[in-house]
């Protein structure tokens, strides 16, 4: 029989053979994959742990998730905002005075002095749905902008040499962001990771625990997150993944090594963007607690309306096309579905991507999960392993 619980077993062999005809031509060293439906887990491991190594790939090896922490970060402002220590539309200025009074550049592409008073103070809302004014504008003409250079100097944008972190304490990162201007007014424009850098330094101010402790005692504990966290312990390094970038050619070269790697020591600043390590288990289980609407295995974490909140589109459609091309939007964390425009885009899909070679969507209109973890750094949309794996998950799906 082809059909098990919704999923065709000759479609998984498909995936199977797509994601190991990846592994086999040398364009990732390996693949664990996960696809869940109608009650039913298929979880299939493929490769090794490092280019040309010979520990294999394990249904508990550990990957950077990079940002696919995002979600994990707007789940811990959200409890917050449960219990009233944080207001979503209450300015962010009493808990980083550091925020407080902005300039906002005239337009993007200005000079860092050319600028304006800011209409309005940053919300806590702004800095989840990534509306507050900081961060990249995902154009290649932004890249060159002297908003980002400068970010990037100070190394606050998050787009450089590997680690866990940013190279500040999160007091530190803070006053760093504040002295730059706005790129655009709060509320405005859709800009991408800063947003959760803040969203971190909100938790602890607002909790007064460090960002690690908070999550591991409020989120990753009661959902039995066990291997989830900004380092890996010494015990479980012969678990852990090397993580490579694709370079001329689409040859791969060494990013951060397994041995030594940046996430081998205690960041300065555990950061929610992008700094998280995890295994499929581990973030299968935060995802089955969102399709739980925020209960899982007995332990409620988050409410459902926080849930549905979370996992609604929060953009305008000008903000959409500027930053999704209209396809997509963005709710707190995670981008959702909201046309089909592909085998795997579905209206109401959410989820989100990894850089460093990770990938997440729920589906509840399918009742599907999936989950992608690689060590390949590449844009998704470019990235042949990640095209093939959506395209051969919903290619399985019957009924």
């Amino acid at each position: 029989m082809d059909n098990m619980n919704g999923l065709s077993k000759s479609g998984l062999e498909r995936l199977h053979r797509t994601m190991a005809g990846h592994v086999e031509a040398g364009r990732v060293p390996g693949v664990v994959t996960l696809v869940e439906r109608g009650g039913e887990t298929h979880v299939d491991t493929i490769g090794t742990a490092e280019l040309g190594g010979s520990e294999p790939i394990r249904r508990d090896s550990i990957f950077r998730i990079s940002s696919m922490s995002k979600p994990i970060t707007a789940a811990a402002v959200l409890i917050l905002v449960e219990e009233c220590r944080l207001r979503l539309d209450e300015p962010v200025d009493r808990l980083l005075p550091e925020l407080a009074d902005r300039r906002v550049l005239r337009s993007p592409d200005a000079a860092l002095d050319d600028t304006v008073p800011a209409q309005r103070p940053i919300t806590v809302r702004d800095t989840l749905d990534f509306r507050l004014g900081l961060g990249m504008l995902l154009t290649e003409e932004a890249f060159g902008y002297p908003w980002f250079q400068a970010a990037q100097e100070l190394g606050i944008s998050g787009f450089g040499p590997p680690q866990p972190a940013l190279p500040h304490t999160p007091d530190e990162s803070l006053r760093e962001v504040a002295t730059l201007p706005l790129i655009e007014q709060p509320g405005r424009r859709w800009s991408y990771n800063i947003g959760s850098y803040i969203q971190t330094i909100l938790v602890e101010r607002a909790s007064g625990r460090p960002f690690p402790e908070f999550v591991r005692e409020r989120i990753f504990e009661p959902v039995g997150m066990t291997d989830t966290g900004f380092t890996v312990p010494a015990p479980d390094l012969d678990r852990f993944t090397a993580s490579y970038i694709v370079g001329d050619g689409g040859a791969l070269s060494l990013y951060d090594p397994r041995a030594g790697s940046a996430w081998s020591r205690t960041p300065a600043f555990p950061e929610g963007a992008g700094g998280l390590v995890s295994t499929v288990d581990d973030y299968v289980a935060f995802a089955r607690m969102l399709r739980g609407k925020g209960s899982y295995g007995g332990e409620r974490i988050l409410s459902r309306r926080s849930v549905e909140l979370m996992t609604s589109d929060r953009l305008t459609p000008e903000q959409r096309q500027e930053a999704f091309g209209g396809v997509g939007g963005w709710g707190y964390g995670v981008g959702v579905g909201l046309r089909r425009d592909d085998l795997w885009q579905t209206p109401g899909r959410y989820g989100w991507d990894g850089g460093l070679g990770t990938s997440w969507y729920t589906d509840p209109a399918e009742d599907l999960i999936a989950i992608l973890l690689t060590q390949r750094c590449e844009y998704p949309t470019v990235n042949p392993v990640w095209l093939d794996f959506w395209t051969s998950v919903y290619a399985a799906l019957e009924e």
